[in-house]
């Protein structure tokens, strides 16, 4: 008899593959990527399923030397699936590449959730452990040898108009090492009267949270706020 694919040893494989993902997913949102808690949990869970019906879904129609099962097809079906995922989050500007070190997550968790619906337990935590050795501990690295790559990111700035904020925060940004590469600023909207707002793309090697603290203390900001980019 066919093992229906239906017990307690699926049931164990999506549910390690459910919190795996979701274990990368919350690290990636946690650092305000543009793929978060929900995208990683989906791909890793949807991919260990994937996975489950590519071994036990199709066993009521084998037949001895008819029909053969072939589970890797549908795994390699999954990994031209993400591919256009991943391709999504990648693009350039200004000759930089965003969003790559995203895409490879978003691959990596596919591959975890495979490896959890595979019955593959003990590869999905390595991998999910070594996840966590790469952008917990390398950034780490990079840093004591002296080579930090530049970070990018958009900074939100509201405040008072005809009280010199935005001057001063040009000058700060400059002082704290950081290129200007972007700046849209806004009027009126729903921005209350006299208050004008301005969104600031910016290149450094230096800390986005430092740099928005400090920009809160100008007088006369109203609000601050970050959103980093990937260069990688």
């Amino acid at each position: 008899m066919e093992p229906s694919g239906q017990g307690w040893t699926q049931i164990g494989g999506l549910a390690l593959a459910f919190v795996l993902s979701a274990m990368i997913g919350l690290e990636r949102e946690y650092r305000q990527k543009s793929a978060g808690l929900r995208t990683y949990t989906i791909v890793g869970f949807a991919a260990a399923l994937l996975m489950l019906i590519s071994k036990y879904g199709f066993t009521n129609v084998l037949r001895p030397g008819y029909i053969e099962l072939d589970p890797s097809r549908v795994a390699a079906q999954i990994v031209t699936g993400i591919g256009f995922i991943g391709g999504g989050l990648i693009f350039v500007r200004r000759a930089t590449v965003q969003g790559l070190t995203t895409a490879a997550v978003v691959w990596l968790t596919a591959a975890v959730g495979m490896a959890c619906g595979a019955g593959l337990p003990v590869l999905a935590v390595a991998v999910t452990a070594g996840h966590f050795a790469v952008v917990l501990a390398f950034p780490k690295v990079l840093r004591r040898i002296g080579h930090e790559p530049p970070s990018e990111f958009f900074i939100e700035l509201s405040y008072e108009e005809g009280r010199d904020v935005l001057r001063q925060a040009l000058l700060l940004i400059v002082q704290r090492g950081f290129t200007v590469t972007a700046m849209q600023a806004e009027r009126g909207g729903e921005q209350r009267q006299g208050t004008a707002h301005v969104r600031l793309g910016l290149r450094g090697r230096g800390t986005a949270t430092e740099l928005v603290d400090r920009l809160a203390t100008i007088p006369g900001a109203v609000g601050t706020r970050w959103d980093e980019e990937e260069t990688e």
